[in-house]
């Protein structure tokens, strides 16, 4: 990156750049471990050297943060996709079933709005469908943060809720399905061409609960791909500008996502995971009702306290995936 002659190809000088910040993401924490051990060892030493417990409390938690530190990087080691780094567009679908599977929508779209906060990420919502009487029948996030999308994208799938009801005046229990699907936002290393040609762009109102919030003009923007049928919208915005670059941002993750299902097909097919959002094929259950559980039909992984989780924390299903991930590679590596 130093040589004079660094830009003159500005492809190649791109993808070298996106291949250094991945290799910084691992190489500069563990650069950081190794001079953690070294200080840590130092100050055993010192105390060893003392003959006294005056230093006990200090090398105590010296030792704490030297394992936090490593399990923070042993987590963050596993963020090794080539998209992993990037902000996240996280859409969620209401199932068959009306009011409860809207409200069960919504509910998710909480949850992770929730966990976003809990990360200091910056999230927004980007496009929204009230369901009617209640929750909403579809919803799109913009999550923006370091490595969001390798965090969430593991949530892709169908999420089953079984609850009582509080919409049936019989109190019965329902079971309501909402399917979630995370896409990574495109960034400048990745290059996406989308000719003129093959976009068809649509405006329309943008309908909203009414009143002063009623937006009276066409500022609402839909693009469609030709050749895949692939479309991207955006409404939230009052301006038809923001929403058309924000509808050409979504578009472009859908189709950088389409290209990765179909470089790991042979992978998913490999280790009978599920390919399409389908909802014969749930992913998670979260159960009120008649017991309390939240469990990953993948990993395995349940928690007992499910209002925690509809509060955003889900850090454990997402390692318990990650690390999931990381086993399955490993093995396939070995075979290999």
């Amino acid at each position: 990156m130093t040589s004079p002659t660094f830009w003159n190809d500005q492809e190649k000088a791109r993808e070298i750049i996106a291949e250094l910040k991945g290799l910084n993401t691992v190489l500069k924490p563990f650069e950081d471990l190794v001079r953690q051990a070294g200080n840590l060892e130092a100050s055993i030493e010192l105390a060893e050297e003392a003959g006294t417990r005056e230093f006990d409390d200090e090398v105590r938690a010296a030792c704490q943060q030297a394992e936090a530190d490593f399990t923070a990087f042993e987590f963050r080691s596993m963020l090794g996709g080539p998209n992993d780094h990037c902000n996240a567009f996280v859409t969620i679908h209401a199932g068959a079933g009306g009011t409860e599977a809207c409200d069960w929508a919504e509910m998710l779209m909480r949850m992770y709005l929730m966990w976003a906060e809990s990360k200091g990420f910056k999230a927004e919502i980007t496009d929204r469908e009230d369901g009617g009487a209640a929750g909403v029948q579809e919803v799109s996030l913009h999550i923006k943060g370091e490595y969001a999308y390798g965090y969430l994208r593991g949530e892709t799938g169908v999420h089953r809720l079984v609850r009582i009801s509080p919409y049936d005046s019989a109190a019965r229990r329902h079971t309501s399905f909402a399917s979630v699907d995370v896409l990574p936002e495109v960034d400048e290393t990745i290059d996406i061409v989308l000719r003129d040609e093959d976009l068809k762009r649509d405006v329309f109102r943008s309908g909203g609960p009414g009143g002063q919030h009623q937006n009276k003009t066409e500022s609402g923007v839909r693009y469609t791909h030709l050749p895949t049928g692939v479309a991207a919208e955006s409404r939230s915005e009052r301006s038809q500008h923001k929403n058309d670059a924000n509808a050409l941002a979504l578009l472009k993750a859908k189709l950088i996502r389409m290209e990765e299902e179909k470089r790991e097909a042979e992978y998913a097919k490999k280790y009978d995971e599920k390919g399409d959002v389908s909802f014969g094929n749930q992913i998670r259950s979260y159960v009120l009702q008649p017991y309390q559980l939240v469990k990953d039909l993948r990993t395995s992984h349940e928690v007992g306290n499910p209002r925690a989780v509809l509060d955003g924390e889900i850090d454990g299903f997402i390692e318990a995936y990650l690390r999931m991930k990381l086993a399955k590679g490993s093995a396939d590596l070995a075979r290999a």
